[in-house]
């Protein structure tokens, strides 16, 4: 683990780094940490790329800092993250939450995403029901701790057939959140509930993006993939078969090629 000082945001960032060449800054799921990229790292290192991994603030191992988290303020981090490491760009990569701060990043910080892959993420803000949902498990989770949150979310999170079939992946996915401290879960949860709809900016994207989902995500399905393909200029839909909507986890064989045969188009 590495860790790099955002003195301006008074925290530290916690992340793995591998590999060498085009950088590319994988950001994780909510409520999970750097540690869900695990079956990623590696490949992507070999396939010839610079591979940053970190920690978004009050999860894994990085500090809170001096703000509340928003989905905003996780942008913010991530360009003065790449800024503190000395890169000008970096393809970006997101998934569900992490995809939600890539968009924000490019919203905001255009001149540092040289591309984008947004998996099993969405465009639009929770409706009524959803941000309700959100409240619900905040009080769960002041009560129960970081297991309340998993045995909420797990089993919508990954396909029911791959938990049976591929334990070791559900057991990778729960052993992270669980180490996630309700502190940091509760004010993901708010992130969530408040970010905006960032379907509005999504056109003024001009750089390659490729969306992935996996074929039986139930929270961000693939006709949600499509509409966010449908709003990206020249943005590529792949599905990920026997997928649920932690697709890296569920089938890393067929995420690993897809994002390798998009990122060696950009080499």
């Amino acid at each position: 683990m590495k860790s790099v000082k955002l003195p301006n945001r008074k925290m530290s960032v916690a992340y793995e780094e591998a590999g060498t060449g085009l950088p590319i800054v994988l950001l994780h799921a909510f409520p999970f940490d750097r540690g869900m990229w695990a079956p990623q790292v590696t490949e992507l290192a070999t396939a010839g790329f610079q591979v940053l991994v970190p920690d978004l603030p009050g999860f894994g191992e990085t500090s809170v800092g001096s703000e509340p988290f928003t989905i905003e303020r996780g942008a913010d981090v991530v360009a003065e993250f790449l800024a503190a490491l000395g890169l000008p760009k970096a393809i970006i990569m997101g998934l569900s939450m992490g995809g939600y701060i890539a968009m924000a990043l490019a919203r905001r910080y255009p001149q540092v995403v040289q591309a984008l892959i947004l998996a099993d993420t969405k465009a639009a803000a929770d409706d009524d029901a959803a941000r309700a949902n959100r409240d619900k498990l905040i009080e769960k989770v002041q009560s129960g701790g970081a297991r309340a949150a998993a045995n909420a979310l797990l089993p919508k999170l990954m396909n029911t057939q791959n938990q049976q079939t591929n334990p070791a992946s559900f057991t990778l996915a729960e052993t992270i959140a669980l180490r996630q401290s309700p502190e940091g879960i509760i004010a993901g949860l708010e992130a969530l509930r408040d970010r905006p709809d960032a379907a509005p900016e999504l056109p003024n994207i001009a750089v390659p993006t490729l969306v992935i989902v996996g074929e039986h995500d139930e929270v961000t399905p693939p006709l949600t993939a499509a509409r966010l393909t449908s709003l990206i200029s020249g943005s590529e839909l792949l599905h990920i078969p026997g997928a649920g909507h932690l697709s890296n986890l569920e089938n890393p064989g067929a995420f690993n090629a897809a994002v390798i045969a998009f990122l060696q188009k950009l080499q």
